[in-house]
């Protein structure tokens, strides 16, 4: 997913500063079923959109909580809400479940000028930026009290370039290789993703004590 074309738009929002400072991202992957027996929601789920922050963010993970509950099976959880905190301070919210009545594949990323979705359960408008914010200013009618200032502009639905991820990703792949340049996913980012889930498994068990990954 992290060379679908939307997930590449709401990066380059981020890099190109739309989006203002990323304050925080989360991402929900829910659905009824599929319900395994050999993996919880967690490792089942939760790849894709732990790959997708951390690409999307850039940041380096210093520690995950993770809570869940089995309902279905013992030791298995079905649902997990999870929190990964990144070195410099930013944030994710990991929301994954097979026990859900939506089926939801959805990562938000809120900044402090503007906020942007990318929906992959939409047909055609999968990406959504709003020109929406929060900021504290100072008034001098009020003695300088800080005062809240919200902002609710428009909502921008982008024209976005087909292709599916998968194979955008082995032609990324080959291109790299032809041309002697670096891939944009490589071993290090699994391990990143590997530790981070890691971590996570580590917290569900003890009932959703923070993990630092430097511990896994």
């Amino acid at each position: 997913m992290e060379y679908h074309p939307g997930v590449n738009f709401l990066k380059e929002a981020i890099d190109k500063g739309d989006v203002g400072q990323p304050y925080y991202v989360y991402t929900q992957r829910v659905n009824l079923g599929i319900v395994r027996k050999d993996e919880n929601a967690w490792w089942s789920l939760a790849p894709h959109d732990i790959s997708i922050i951390c690409y999307l963010l850039g940041s380096e993970p210093e520690s995950v909580s993770a809570q869940g509950q089995c309902y279905l099976q013992k030791n298995i959880e079905d649902v997990v809400f999870a929190t990964i905190k990144f070195t410099d301070g930013k944030m994710a919210n990991v929301h994954c479940s097979w026990l859900d009545p939506h089926k939801i594949r959805k990562v938000t990323v809120v900044g402090s000028e503007k906020m942007v979705t990318f929906d992959d359960m939409e047909a055609t408008e999968k990406v959504r930026m709003y020109d929406k914010a929060a900021a504290i200013k100072q008034d001098i009618t009020t003695s300088y009290m800080e005062v809240i200032s919200l902002r609710f502009g428009d909502i921008v639905i982008p024209k976005i370039p087909g292709g599916e991820p998968l194979a955008l990703e082995c032609s990324h792949f080959i291109e790299s290789i032809l041309e002697n340049k670096a891939i944009r996913s490589d071993g290090i980012d699994g391990l990143r993703v590997v530790r981070i889930l890691e971590a996570g498994q580590k917290s569900l068990k003890n009932h959703g004590e923070p993990v630092k990954l430097e511990d896994v």
